[in-house]
């Protein structure tokens, strides 16, 4: 079993339920990882997917190494056929088959490099390990989901809601620097599970990749978006038409205490890291409807999930 995307979740509301169980007694199964090895390997900063998916494998009883490839590894070379006279000094072939040697799970990050679409959506790494690891793989984040992240989202708001069917909106905000669509791509996936009224809201030439997408629904009025809404989960992305371009920085998009009034007091959700009024105003993210503190706490119990359910899968 691999946990790629969230369409490898064939139930996410009984899914919920199990992480919710693991958040009651994060340590029962504590001798289910026993001399198991967890190998992580980033090929990109990390802060809460790292410690999180390091604990969730500690409450397990996993044992855990860590490879941060961005100053430690080798760089590695993905291209078949390639002539390796530049600068990759070793091919993904035999360091993912070598890394399965000494591990029983390996979890990779890897970011999009917001160069070549084509390339990014071909996730080059994560299918690199996919194609040549022999253990189970797990995607802490790749070029075009983060499904970790919206496994954590769906947590929270099942325990966050107070209405069957309630409105949740993706809003696109502000941001300095080119940011990929990974957290916003898996976010709308698992909202396509749920029974809620779905909105994305963004400026108009920032919509993301249409087979993500779908038939949700998306307006461009983002206070329109925001009326009566039950959740607000803000998320910048560079565009995908222009492919990883800054094409619009307008700071009325930014969240801001006025626009909540718009909502059914919602609670606003942000995967963080979050650039304060930027993405959102201080008195928005600093109010008691602030839910992203227990957001990054439910990362663990999402990542325990997962862990748990390969480590049952080979048993």
């Amino acid at each position: 079993m691999n946990y790629i995307s969230i369409q490898n979740i064939d139930s996410l509301s009984e899914w919920v339920k199990a992480a919710l169980k693991i958040k009651s007694k994060p340590l029962k199964n504590k001798k289910l990882g026993k001399n198991k090895t967890l190998g992580m390997l980033f090929f990109n900063p990390s802060l809460r997917t790292r410690l999180s998916t390091q604990k969730a494998a500690l409450n397990l009883g996993m044992n855990v190494m860590v490879m941060n490839f961005t100053n430690e590894g080798w760089t590695l070379e993905f291209e078949d056929g390639a002539i390796m006279n530049q600068g990759a000094s070793e091919h993904i072939k035999e360091a993912a088959e070598v890394v399965s040697q000494y591990c029983d799970i390996i979890a990779v990050r890897a970011f999009a490099g917001l160069v070549d679409k084509e390339k990014d959506n071909a996730e080059t790494v994560l299918a690199g390990f996919l194609k040549f690891a022999t253990v189970p793989i797990v995607n802490m984040e790749g070029c075009t989901g983060h499904p970790l992240q919206a496994l954590a989202d769906a947590i929270t708001m099942q325990e966050h809601k107070t209405k069957h069917r309630p409105k949740v909106v993706l809003s696109w905000a502000p941001h300095p620097k080119a940011l990929p669509q990974a957290v916003a791509n898996s976010f709308v996936e698992m909202m396509q599970l749920q029974d809620a009224e779905f909105v994305i809201t963004h400026p108009e030439g920032y919509e993301l990749n249409p087979e993500i997408t779908k038939n949700s629904t998306i307006e461009y009025d983002q206070n329109k978006a925001f009326e009566n809404a039950d959740f607000i989960y803000t998320k910048n992305w560079s565009n995908y038409g222009d492919y990883g371009k800054i094409t619009n920085s307008d700071p009325n998009w930014t969240v801001t205490a006025e626009k909540m009034k718009l909502t059914n007091n919602a609670k606003f959700m942000h995967c963080l890291p979050v650039r304060r009024n930027v993405i959102v105003s201080d008195e928005v993210l600093d109010s008691e409807n602030s839910i992203v503190i227990e957001q990054a706490n439910n990362r663990t119990y999402a990542a325990q999930l997962v862990l748990q359910k390969i480590l049952k899968n080979g048993e």
